[in-house]
């Protein structure tokens, strides 16, 4: 936890965010309309005291006309491809409160040193809890979900639907929903998230 922590301080998330929402000329209330965020949330990401989810950080690359891979590297590619290797990859420990919740996952980025991109691909591991201290996220797009290993539980306001090593899941993420783990081990899955 320790070791995330420090990684998660090194990218700098919040003063990436503030850098280009004050080079775009924009405000906090600026943002905070465009993504339906609380001005104090975003100053709590920008001065680095919250590390905000994906459904998060993506609302707020929208807002910004950025992609969310600005925030995890200062150097992205303009090639048609890019590889990114096992050792290059960047680990944060999703710590946003939402509600006085924590939303429970661990994500790594796949694809951050590409540029210019309409999907965000992820690895991410889930924390076991259980479903009321797990917050329901949206976002726009559209979200796919491959279960790598253990069990995962997903769900809407409708709707439970548990998946199984193996099992796939393919949504629109404009609904509210959640994930958590399942079981005695955290589970992993590769996320691929497409933000219009």
């Amino acid at each position: 936890m320790e070791e995330i922590s420090r990684k998660l301080k090194a990218l700098a998330i919040g003063e990436k965010i503030r850098r280009i929402r004050q080079s775009k000329g924009l405000t906090l209330e600026d943002i905070s309309q465009r993504t339906g965020l609380s001005k104090a949330l975003i100053s709590r990401i920008e001065n680095e005291h919250v590390s905000p989810p994906i459904a998060t950080l993506l609302r707020i690359a929208s807002a910004l006309k950025v992609e969310i891979s600005h925030f995890f590297t200062d150097h992205t590619s303009p090639y048609r491809v890019t590889v990114v290797r096992h050792h290059e990859r960047s680990s944060t420990r999703d710590s946003m409160i939402a509600a006085g919740q924590d939303a429970g996952y661990t994500y790594e980025l796949l694809a951050f040193k590409k540029d210019d991109k309409h999907m965000e691909p992820f690895i991410v591991a889930f924390d076991l809890k259980a479903r009321e201290e797990v917050p329901m996220q949206v976002h726009k797009g559209e979200e796919f979900l491959h279960v790598l290993e253990g069990r995962l539980e997903f769900f809407t306001e409708n709707e439970v639907i548990i998946l199984e090593r193996g099992d796939s899941i393919y949504f629109d993420s404009g609904i509210p929903h959640g994930y958590r783990g399942l079981g005695e081990k955290p589970p992993k899955a590769l996320v691929v998230v497409y933000a219009p």
